[in-house]
């Protein structure tokens, strides 16, 4: 017996709900990037590595989703959930690390911020999308 599909959430329910968690997820990608080249350019003890170097190629995953966060891609925002997780592991690992601890600490909590803006955008606006076609 199959069962009943549940019903989308309204409009007027959704709308915010998109709304924030896109601003949210915006502001943490973007604040995600900002730590990156800061702590590389001013903290940072790369032990000779050029910095742009290092820069680059930590910066190349956000990169390659960059456009379609900027323009509101839920699908962009999906893939953003796979990869910031490179980042959320960076930052346990960081976080063990008595020098770079505060750095750690705060990779890990703005990936996590991201990771779940990112994932309820994707749902929501998805959802938004299927409830304005007008499926019920």
């Amino acid at each position: 017996m199959a069962r009943k599909p549940k019903p989308l959430p309204s409009l007027e329910w959704l709308t915010p709900r998109v709304k924030l968690s896109r601003a949210i997820s915006l502001a943490s990608f973007i604040g995600l990037a900002v730590l990156l080249v800061v702590w590389n350019l001013a903290f940072a003890d790369l032990h000779g590595a050029r910095t742009w170097v290092v820069v680059s190629i930590q910066l190349i995953p956000l990169l390659l989703v960059a456009p379609g966060m900027i323009s509101g891609s839920p699908r962009a925002h999906a893939w953003t959930c796979f990869i910031v997780n490179i980042y959320f592991i960076q930052g346990v690992l960081a976080a063990i690390n008595p020098t770079r601890m505060v750095y750690g600490w705060l990779e890990a909590i703005i990936s996590l911020t991201l990771f779940i803006s990112a994932l309820l955008y994707t749902r929501w606006a998805y959802q938004y999308g299927r409830k304005a076609a007008g499926e019920s």
